[in-house]
Formats: C-alpha cells, structure tokens, sequence
C-alpha cells in the first residue's frame, strides 16, 4: 500500500477527528469479532478506513513483517467483553501492564501471588497471542515489606529467586522478558549511568549481569530484554541517555551476559502542527549500533500525550496521529526493529489521564477512544506497518554513527609528508611570537595556504 504524505495523514484530524466522527464511520461493533453470517470481516464500512479484518493493525503488520500489540489492564481482560475482542482482533503479541511487576507478584516476601498473571498468560494463549514479560528488576512497585526485609546479605539470593520462580514458571511460554527496566540515570552521576536503586545498593552493579544470566537458565528460549526510557528525542538529555544505555549494552555484550534485544518506550509528547517536524536522527543512529550489537530492538510502551497542544479535539487528534506517522516511519526502517507495542490500546484505559492530564478536553493518546472506536492514530499507525518494506528497502542515510569513537584518518606517504611541512610551518609562526608578548594568547598562525595544520577529522 501506498505511504500517505504528512499532509494525508494530517487530514484524518479532519474527516474522522474526534470519537463522535469516527463512530459515524466505523460502528462500534466494528472492532469486534462477529459472526460471519452478521457481517463479513473484511466489510468496508467507508472507503479505506476500515480497522476491521483485512484492514487490523494485526493483518497489517503481519503483511509487514513485524508484531504489533499492546500492554493491557487485566482488570478489564477480567470483565470487559468488548475490551478481550478488541485486543485478539488488533494485536499479535501482548504484555501485562501490572500483573507481572513485584507488587502484583509479591504480597508478602515469602508469597507469590499468581492469579492475574495466570489469567494473562492463559488469555495469550488461548487467542493464538505472543506473549512479552514485564518486568522482573525494576527500582519502582515494588511491595512494603521489600525495604524491611531486603539488605545487602540477602539481596541477590532474593532476586535471583524471583526470578527462577516467576519466569520458570512461564518457561516456553513467553516470546520475551523485560528482563531489567530503566537502570540509567545519567543525572545521578555515576561515570556508569547506571541509576542509584535499591538493587544497585544492595546487590551491587553487577546486578544487570545477574538478572539476565538467571533468566536464561530459567527459561532458555525467551528473549531477554533490557527496557529504557528517555532516548527517543533529538536533545540533549536523550542524547546523553542514549550513549549511556549503548556504553551498558556494550558493557553486557563483551561479557557475553545472554541479552537478545533492546526495549524503547517510546513515551512520547504530541508534535506541534505548526512547528518544525521532528527528525528523529538521534533515534535512527542508536537503533542502527544496536543493530551491529546484533541486538533485535522492540517499541515497547508507545503512546502519545497531547497535553502541551492546544486547539480542538481534531487539531489535537492530528498532532497524534502525525507523530505515530513521523515516529514510526524512522523506526520502522531499520530491520533490527520488530515489534511495536502501544502502552495501552485505548483512551479507557491510559496512564496518560492521571499521569499528563490535560486542562480541558480529553487526552486520546491511543490507536482506539475510549469507546473502542479507531482514532486518526490507528490509521498513522497502519500506514506506517504499510510502509515499512519499502523503507527497509530505501533505508535513511544512517552512515553517520554519532556514537563511535574517533577513528583517526588513515594517511598516504604524501599527506603525511604534507601534514608534517604544515605543523613544522605552524610551530615555526608559534616561536616568532615572544611569551611574554599579548599576542601569545592570540590563535597561532598557519600557512599562507589557510588550510588547516593538521587533516579534518571525517565527516
């Protein structure tokens, strides 16, 4: 399918803007499995936007090559009919927003509690779903008596114990495992970056290398994940984090830690509709030097918050669905990236309504209203799986890697016999000028040429 133009793209804020717009075009049985004596799946209900069927975000981005899901409350998995057929029509992969972090897990500390995880995984299964963990190390949720019970002598073996239960207990049934969630901190100053947390503290920083290693052994097959935050923008804080997680993901990979792949998050702020378009360089050049980690990359939590775009429902729609467009188009260019998952499937449930409330209107972050009703989002999302073999076919210009170190050029006998006549010239100006003089602190001279003394550093 044809990639639509930032300007197509835009013009859905315009024809299916707002909830009340769309459920005009797509009705909200629509999203469902039906009987196909009802209505055939593949119905189209207006031209081209059909989000049912052939038209799925699953369809698509199996045709695309690539998994594409979401992380859910299981609390409406428990009790929620249209939310369940929502998730099996969309998505080819899931993963449990809470049901698998310490506090769900971990009543007490010699408790586990399973129910809601069962629940997940069972679900999964049963509707032919992959299936990732989250998350088995994080500094965040974890459950009241973690700062009473845990200290320095028991840390590590209480880690190391949680681990071989939760994910033994999954074992061959899970695609992934974020095996450790956002453990750098650049602010907190270490010449590591990793974050100061209680598993630092108390395990030490190898705790990383611990974690993967135990849930290898506890479930071989799975892919092992590490899951970060904050790198996705060109500035400097992303920029500064995004050297630090590769410095980490090198650090694991020449200790040959059992790490398959790279979570982004992909929590993202809505781009202005009357700015610059964001580029996403910095982005682009990190996946590429995952990818030469040999390293698959997943967009692990992605959605968007509207909450600094002013103007109507539709304006704020558009400015959405045009950064899933412009966001995913670069991402999904690159070959390493293989599965985009949203933080949530629809406004009903998004952390975004408490987390980055707005001061008026609702917040529509999602591929789906909180109505269950395709939003301008859901069809950035789909052009983007549309597009993605002709990217990796025409890739960006990526041969720029802002991360590598400085390799000095390699010289003929020539340039070096020049180079060398150019800084004996330079250090001849230099002993002209007298110490004591006020023009040794000016720049020293070169040569009548004006090139510089010493060869460019590579562009």
């Amino acid at each position: 399918m044809k990639r639509l133009t930032r300007r197509e793209v835009l013009s859905l804020g315009r024809d299916v803007g707002a909830g009340a717009a769309v459920s005009a075009l797509l009705p909200l049985e629509g999203c469902f499995h039906r009987r196909h004596d009802d209505v055939p799946s593949t119905q189209v209900i207006a031209p081209g936007l059909s989000a049912i069927g052939d038209g799925s975000l699953k369809t698509h981005a199996t045709n695309a090559d690539i998994l594409t899901g979401a992380a859910l409350d299981v609390r409406a998995l428990r009790t929620d009919d249209r939310y369940r057929r929502l998730v099996a029509e969309q998505c080819s992969i899931i993963s449990p927003e809470n049901a698998m972090k310490w506090t769900a897990l971990r009543p007490s500390m010699g408790v586990f509690e399973f129910a809601d995880a069962d629940y997940f995984v069972n679900y999964g299964e049963t509707n032919d779903l992959k299936i990732r963990g989250h998350c088995l190390v994080w500094h965040e949720q974890l459950p009241d008596w973690f700062n009473d019970s845990v200290y320095k002598g028991n840390a590590k073996q209480i880690l190391i114990e949680h681990i071989n239960t939760v994910v033994g207990r999954y074992a061959g049934r899970m695609h992934s495992w974020d095996v450790v969630n956002e453990a750098i901190n650049p602010y907190d100053l270490r010449p590591d970056g990793l974050r100061k947390s209680p598993w630092l503290d108390m395990v030490g920083d190898d705790y990383i290398e611990i974690a993967f290693r135990a849930a290898r052994e506890a479930d071989p097959a799975a892919l092992l994940t590490y899951n970060e935050y904050g790198i996705e923008l060109d500035n400097y804080e992303c920029d500064n984090k995004r050297a630090q997680v590769l410095l980490l993901l090198r650090r694991l990979k020449a200790r040959n830690v059992p790490i398959d792949a790279l979570g982004i998050q992909s929590h993202l702020p809505a781009e202005s509709l009357t700015g610059q378009t964001p580029g996403y360089i910095g982005v682009a050049h990190f996946i590429l030097q995952v990818r030469e980690l040999g390293l698959q990359v997943f967009i692990t939590e992605m959605d968007v918050s509207d909450a600094a775009i002013d103007g109507s429902q539709r304006d704020r729609n558009r400015a959405v669905a045009a950064t899933y467009n412009d966001y995913l188009h670069v991402v999904l260019a690159d070959k390493a990236v293989t599965a985009v998952l949203t933080w949530g499937i629809s406004g009903k449930h998004t952390w975004i309504t408490e987390g980055q409330p707005r001061l008026s209107g609702i917040s529509q972050p999602l591929p789906f209203d909180s109505g269950y009703n395709a939003l301008p989002a859901f069809y950035a999302i789909r052009d983007a799986y549309d597009g993605r073999l002709d990217s990796l076919a025409h890739p960006p210009d990526a041969t720029v890697n802002p991360y590598a170190p400085f390799t000095p050029p390699t010289l003929t006998d020539a340039q070096k016999a020049e180079r060398d006549a150019k800084e004996k010239a330079l250090e001849q100006g230099r002993s002209a000028v007298p110490s004591t003089s006020k023009a040794a602190s000016a720049p020293a001279t070169v040569p009548a040429t004006g090139e510089p003394a010493v060869p460019d550093a590579p562009k």
